[in-house]
């Protein structure tokens, strides 16, 4: 005789158990990672102590890149509002137009043999950012900073796929924000910035999340907190690095990288967030060795050569770290040459996000996250510049540019005269001897290859000023002309 078994399970374990097999498969799948993008302002390439520096502190930036992987050739443009608008949009500025900030009138360009390229002030709003492409793929999106590329209702970064965003810049006490935030008196702006920062992390902690937390400091004004310039005032300068007010600043965004990091611990979220650390372009210094005259600097970025505004390294390269876990190995170096382009589609690969309509001119870099010692698939960056960045009496931290980075080789061209100038950056990191004539093979290599990107991405050239200025004229009456050759 045959006993049958019947087994009752009520409903809501009947459910339970036909749903299993799909809840199992959920819990197995791995999340999508978090992104954090922490972005300093002005800091060179020199300015922490795990890029070099023996007189500014930055204890949990350092940290940051022991846990993680540090870039020794990553690029930006010569000032901030084309590198931001590179960073959101994945584009040279000769796609975006956005090469400088503000518009040309900004120097008395006049006086030059040629006329700036016109300069697009705001970020087009036919171009997709990085935030609205995460956002698509899941990802809950704020920024908490500077953003530089239009604040009008169109252009803010609430409507460009932020689902949070306050921006301030401008001053780093008694600061205004858009929208307008209430924040105690006294506040430190790097200070305020990372409270909304944090307290985003925490109500996202379930991920997936991308904060862009892109600081104002260490840009001028230099101001900083009283307890941490007396912090510095009795240390002896190093390596060109002295002033005790701007390594408070610098201090403060440390302390911010410090504060993200620890509220991931203790939310237990690190292991599956990407954490990265850069600047915007070079440091403020290495002017005077240039003749650059009335541009104080307040840092240096030897053994680079000149500082912001210029496209010699010291105006473009700088600190990039990334901290993957499971992904970076601890403590590593990568030296191949990247970009602000590269970031749009590295931050696409992580998050498993669909690319935009536009055209993306980098490449994503997490090929050499896995493996400092791999290769990309393109061979060169570029740089492109048809304007003028000015100083003073006459001295010029750039005039029109373009440049291409192959391996070692460095090549410039100036667009007033069509000098070039070739350099190895392996053997000569200040930029200090220019191969071109000693080797014009490969200077015609490389001019070739710039031009051909030039015609391929259509990129716009200063044209003939057919309407030369004495220096000055129309402001502080006529002054002595600036020759052709400066």
């Amino acid at each position: 005789m045959r006993t049958v078994f019947r087994l009752k399970l009520s409903p809501v374990l009947l459910i339970a158990f036909l749903l299993w097999p799909l809840s199992a498969v959920q819990a197995a799948s791995p999340k999508k990672p978090n992104i954090i993008f922490i972005l300093a302002d002005d800091l060179g390439w020199t300015d922490t102590a795990t890029y070099g520096s023996k007189y500014y502190e930055t204890p949990n930036i350092d940290q940051l890149a022991s846990q993680g992987l540090k870039l020794k050739r990553y690029h930006n443009c010569q000032n901030c509002q084309p590198t931001r608008a590179a960073l959101m949009t994945g584009q040279y500025g000769a796609r975006t137009g956005v090469y400088t900030v503000g518009n040309v009138g900004r120097f008395e360009w006049q006086s030059r043999p040629l006329r700036p390229v016109d300069n697009v002030a705001e970020l087009p709003l036919d171009r997709s950012t990085i935030a609205q492409q995460l956002k698509a793929a899941g990802y809950a999106t704020a920024l908490f900073g500077k953003w530089h590329l239009g604040e009008d209702a169109e252009h803010h970064p609430a409507a460009r796929g932020f689902d949070e965003a306050i921006v301030s810049n401008g001053k780093h006490f008694d600061f205004n924000t858009n929208p307008q935030t209430p924040y105690p008196e006294g506040t430190y702006l790097a200070d305020f910035l990372t409270d909304k920062a944090v307290d985003f992390i925490k109500r996202k902690k379930d991920g997936p999340f991308f904060l862009y937390l892109p600081h104002f400091g260490v840009h001028v004004p230099h101001q900083a907190k009283a307890d941490l310039i007396a912090k510095f005032k009795s240390k002896s300068p190093a390596g060109g690095h002295h002033d005790p007010t701007y390594a408070a600043m610098i201090y403060s965004v440390d302390e911010s990288v410090g504060r993200v990091m620890k509220t991931l611990d203790e939310l237990g979220i690190a292991d599956n967030t990407v954490v990265i650390f850069s600047s915007d372009n070079g440091g403020v210094g290495g002017y005077e060795r240039e003749g650059i005259k009335n541009r104080a600097s307040i840092t240096d970025n030897a053994p680079l050569r000149s500082g912001k505004g210029s496209l010699y390294e010291g105006g473009t390269r700088d600190p990039f770290i990334i901290r993957w876990p499971g992904v970076t190995k601890p403590g590593t170096i990568c030296d191949v040459p990247t970009i602000h382009v590269d970031v749009f589609p590295t931050f696409l690969e992580i998050a498993g996000a669909a690319k935009p309509k536009q055209v993306l001119d980098g490449e994503s870099m997490v090929k050499l996250f896995r493996d400092p010692n791999a290769s990309l698939q393109r061979d060169a960056i570029y740089q492109h510049f048809p304007g003028y960045l000015g100083s003073s009496e006459g001295t010029w931290r750039t005039t029109p540019v373009g440049l291409v980075e192959v391996g070692d080789w460095k090549l410039m061209e100036f667009f007033e005269d069509g000098r070039l100038e070739l350099y190895n950056l392996k053997d000569d990191i200040g930029e200090s001897k220019n191969l071109a004539q000693q080797m014009p093979e490969k200077t015609k290599e490389l001019h070739a290859k710039m031009i051909a990107w030039r015609k391929a991405i259509r990129a716009p050239m200063p044209t003939k000023n057919t309407d030369i200025k004495l220096a000055g004229e129309g402001k502080a009456g006529k002054r002595k002309a600036v020759k052709k050759s400066e």
